[in-house]
């Protein structure tokens, strides 16, 4: 069960439920895949709002990982989503709100991206 308290959220891929949480290793893993020097380059990077479809894979995977499954990049690029590219977009923008959150909340930018225009 999902622990907003803790960072979870959670996603229905196809017929299972899973919970996802940035932890501090999958923040890391995330800081290492878009050449991010710190947690404040992260957030610039995903407050573009111009995220690619790689983008949402990298994201929703480490969020996976961190929530304990041992899923790779190319078995997430498998799970279906009921309502497409919105939906992965939704699934990645909730969880790195719930991650980041407060935490920019002084004026800092927004980590969350903009979902996908006209799909």
């Amino acid at each position: 069960m999902a622990n907003a308290r803790r960072g979870d959220i959670e996603a229905q891929f196809g017929a299972t439920r899973y919970t996802l949480r940035l932890t501090l290793g999958a923040l890391a893993e995330l800081e290492s895949a878009f050449g991010a020097t710190d947690l404040v380059g992260l957030a610039a990077r995903f407050e573009s709002g111009r995220l690619s479809a790689r983008d949402l894979l990298r994201i929703i995977g480490a969020g996976l990982r961190g929530a304990g499954h041992p899923l790779t990049d190319d078995d997430v690029a498998k799970l279906p989503v009921e309502g497409g590219l919105p939906a992965y977009a939704r699934i990645a923008s909730d969880l790195l709100a719930v991650t980041f959150g407060d935490a920019l909340a002084d004026g800092g930018p927004s980590p969350v991206p903009t979902p996908p225009q006209g799909a």
